[in-house]
């Protein structure tokens, strides 16, 4: 009996699902694959109804299939089109349907010319219509500040540049240095991040991100969405000089301030010492002329207060001089008819008091008879012989004893 050619499966041989699965565990489990950056020709551009985008990416001699998922196609400003030479960030893994392998890619970067003008330009407006670009949203930069953050690379020509300017003009200040890839792929997220963490240096007050000079080309990472984003998001203000005196990238345009070169960025944020005391210097000369106006004003004021409450003190005074004097001579003149009516009463209380007066009577011819006690006499009857009498005439008086006392008239 001949046995069936497939009753069992000899030793070490595998099913295509076996065969498929292993190849994609070899697959993921090689860390060049898990992170690939591929630069190639966009070919068989296709955008579906679910949001996914499927493409080829074309070398001189070879293919590879790739795709975009929805979640990553929304970051895409601008489409690429056939013809245009992109660079695709993802990973690799294999599509075991069909049995190739693909390229998953999470971002597309344009590299032609007319590929990058487009996107950028997109995104431009992309961002100017969210406001991002606003100039109401500027921030001043400080005059005085005590603590910079610099953003660049520490073994590039800007870091040199803008430490020899601040020694020059403000080497007083603290400079931290976050450093940072300025070129490439890599520089847009290691610029988000140390936008990220400039923010959260204690005592900073501003931010320069800057680069050295080079072709336009090299300007591309500064118009990255992300840059621009973490620009504006960036708690402090930002000033950017990139080393580029033609095109504006549009870190520059969601930037504080932008300055044309590392140099420039310095100055604009390092204050000039020498002029600073100049300016200190005016300052104090103007505020001496302005005490001295306000002294001489309050000296003059006072003078003129002085003189004048010095007139209106006199002119009181003279007032009230003359209301005492007029006084002195009202009360002069009503005690002089006080004392006049007082003398008429007095010389006709005196008339009338001479009128009634003994003396008066005595000088008419009578006197006044008094006995040893003092008691007038004036009945005869009352008196007997012997009794001594006191008799007081007009002018003078006399003593005298009855001899003869008779008691009728």
């Amino acid at each position: 009996m001949v046995p069936a050619l497939f009753d069992a499966a000899p030793a070490g041989i595998q099913t295509v699902d076996e065969l498929s699965n292993t190849i994609r565990a070899v697959i993921n489990r090689s860390a060049l694959l898990k992170t690939v950056t591929v630069r190639g020709e966009i070919q068989n551009f296709k955008r579906h109804g679910s949001g996914h985008v499927y493409f080829t990416l074309a070398g001189e001699e070879s293919r590879i299939a790739a795709v975009l998922w929805r979640s990553y196609s929304v970051n895409v400003i601008s489409w690429p089109r056939d013809g245009d030479e992109v660079i695709a960030a993802g990973s690799v893994d294999v599509y075991t349907k069909t049995g190739s392998y693909q390229l998953y890619a999470t971002r597309l970067t344009p590299l032609g010319v007319g590929a990058q003008l487009r996107a950028r330009e997109e995104l431009r407006r992309a961002l100017e219509n969210e406001g991002l670009f606003d100039p109401r949203h500027k921030r001043p930069i400080p005059k005085y500040p005590s603590k910079i953050a610099v953003i660049t690379s520490p073994t590039g020509a800007a870091v040199k540049d803008i430490l020899e300017v601040s020694s020059k003009r403000a080497p007083y200040i603290d400079i931290v240095i976050i450093p940072a890839v300025v070129q490439g792929l890599d520089a847009p997220p290691q610029i988000s991040r140390a936008l990220a963490l400039a923010g959260r240096v204690p005592g900073a007050e501003c931010v320069i991100l800057a680069r050295g000079g080079g072709a336009r080309d090299d300007l591309s990472p500064f118009d990255d969405e992300r840059i621009a984003r973490a620009v504006r998001s960036c708690p402090l203000p930002v000033v950017t000089g990139v080393g580029h005196q033609i095109d504006s990238s549009l870190a520059d345009l969601a930037a504080d301030a932008a300055l044309p070169t590392p140099s420039a960025a310095a100055e604009r944020v390092f204050p000039d010492m020498a002029e600073t005391m100049t300016f200190l210097s005016a300052c104090g000369d103007n505020m001496r002329s302005r005490v001295e106006n306000t002294m001489f004003r309050n000296r003059t004021f006072a003078r003129q207060a002085s003189e004048k409450l010095t007139r209106s003190m006199n002119a009181v005074l003279n007032e009230n001089e003359n209301r005492l004097r007029e006084t002195s001579r009202e009360l002069a003149r009503m005690i002089n008819a006080s004392l006049e009516r007082g003398e008429m009463f007095l010389t006709k209380t005196a008339a009338a008091l001479d009128a009634m007066s003994p003396l008066a009577v005595l000088g008419r011819g009578f006197s006044v008879c008094k006995d040893e006690r003092g008691h007038a006499v004036t009945d005869a009857s009352s008196l007997s012989p012997g009794d001594k009498l006191f008799i007081r005439f007009h002018a003078g008086s006399a003593e005298a004893e009855v001899s003869r006392a008779d008691g009728f008239i």
